[in-house]
Order: C-alpha cells, then structure tokens, then sequence
C-alpha cells in the first residue's frame, strides 16, 4: 500500500466548494438572463406573427381594422360566463383566429397575470394568465381599432359609439400603435399608464413588444420610445397632452388614455 496517499483536507474542502458557491452565483444570473430572452424573444415572434394575420385581415376587408374588444370575461349585458376558450367569449384575437389558425401565439411566455384577474367582476378568480382569461396576452389599442355601438366590448360592457377606422385614414402608419404587450416595466412606476396601484404586474423586465399599423413588431425598452408612438389615427402621440382630456381621472390627460 502507498503510504503517502491521503483524502481532502476540511481546508482543501471548503475552497473547493467556495469556487463552487462563486461560480454558481457568476452563472446562475447569466442562465436566467438567458431564459428571460428566449421568452422575450417568442413573445416578439408572438406580435410579428399577429401583425401579418392584422395586415391580412384589413386587406380582406377593404382596409378597415377589426372590431374592438377587451377583457371580456363574460357575454355583455348578462351573466353568461365566456372566458378565453368558451364559444361565446368575444375578443380581437378570435376574429384573427382564421388567419393565425393558433391560439397559442396570442399568449406570451412571459405573461404572469396581474391583479385585475382576481376581480370577481372584471376578471377571472383561479386563473392565472391574461392569455387564459382574456384570451390575449396583449391590448390591442382602442384609438386605431373599429369600435361598433352596442357591439364592441370592454370590461364587460358595451360601447355606445361607432367609429370606423381604416388603413387609408392613418396619419402615420409606420408609427402608429395598434398592438402591444399588456403589461411594461414603466407601468409599474407611473400613473399616468392606469396600472398602479392596483393591477400592474412585472412581465419582462426590460420592456415589451409592440405591433405597428404597418405589419412591424419591435421590442421597445423605454418609456420615453413607447411614449413617441402614435396611438390616434389623426397623428396623436401616447405621451402627447390630451387637450380634450375630461379630467375626470379615466383619460390620465394623454392620448394615451385617449386611443390606447
């Protein structure tokens, strides 16, 4: 037997297991950034994919944009429950749904629900997704969307206007918001975004994707970016002052509150 041969020493141990503990805590950020952008990246792949079914859609129908709806939980006007999946529930995503053939691409990996899913009224108790309460992880924007009387639908009521928008009738197409993540970091630290204090969920941390009236899709990463976008068909801009605003703390003075 060899006689100089011996195991670790409790010193030689515990270094081994402090390089361990240091490389992990080096690597593990950098594996997370790295799940973080794979999710980030399906989801912009989720909005380019919606917004060529979008330039589908109006090309089909003479240029004008779908009807409007959002966080529908139920049938307007009655107690009929008609969550995302149900056939009577009613949402922009469904009328797209024979140019994606997916349902899938409307619910981004990165959705992770919000407070307003609680909401007995407003939203869906147990679920814990927008994508599978809302049936779409992403607002499409009122302002650029057709709004029918007594048939679109927000929160479970009605609007009582119609306004028809079109393509043609864009002031700024390239610039012009008509699709977006539901949830962006800077909600979180704004109220003029609606979303604080009582629905705003973290999703990405970075930011968010946005879908623009001509089919492109991008990943903007700040508020000052996203407040530039147009969100009006005549031209007004999301962090522009909205001189109309009523002031009755719904329009958060913006063409924000306005079109968004």
């Amino acid at each position: 037997m060899n006689q100089n041969s011996r195991g670790f020493t409790l010193i030689e141990l515990l270094v081994v297991i402090a390089i361990i503990a240091i490389l992990a805590a080096i690597l593990f950020p950098v594996f997370a950034q790295a799940r973080e952008q794979a999710r980030a990246t399906v989801c912009l792949s989720n909005t380019r994919q919606i917004g060529l079914a979008l330039e589908m859609y109006t090309q089909d129908y003479d240029e004008t944009f779908p009807i409007f709806y959002a966080y529908n939980t139920e049938v307007p006007n009655t107690t009929t429950r008609a969550w995302a999946g149900d056939p009577l529930h009613k949402g922009v995503e469904v009328e797209l749904l024979p140019y994606t053939k997916d349902k899938t691409i409307f619910a981004c990996p990165d959705d992770q629900g919000g407070t307003a899913l609680s909401d007995p009224n407003y939203g869906c108790p147990g679920r814990t997704t927008y994508a599978s309460c809302y049936g779409s992880s992403y607002r499409f924007c009122h302002g650029v969307f057709t709004t029918i009387a007594n048939e679109s639908s927000e929160n479970n009521s009605y609007y009582t206007t119609t306004q028809i928008n079109t393509l043609a009738g864009l002031a700024y197409p390239a610039e012009t918001r008509m699709m977006r993540d539901e949830m962006f970091p800077w909600f979180g630290t704004d109220a003029k975004y609606g979303y604080i204090p009582d629905y705003y969920t973290q999703w990405h941390p970075r930011g968010g994707g946005v879908v623009f009236a001509d089919g492109h899709s991008k990943f903007v990463v700040s508020s000052a970016a996203f407040d530039n976008e147009v969100v009006c068909p005549s031209g007004g801009r999301s962090g522009q002052i909205d001189p109309n605003a009523p002031g009755d703390g719904n329009s958060y003075g913006t063409y924000y509150g306005l079109c968004d």
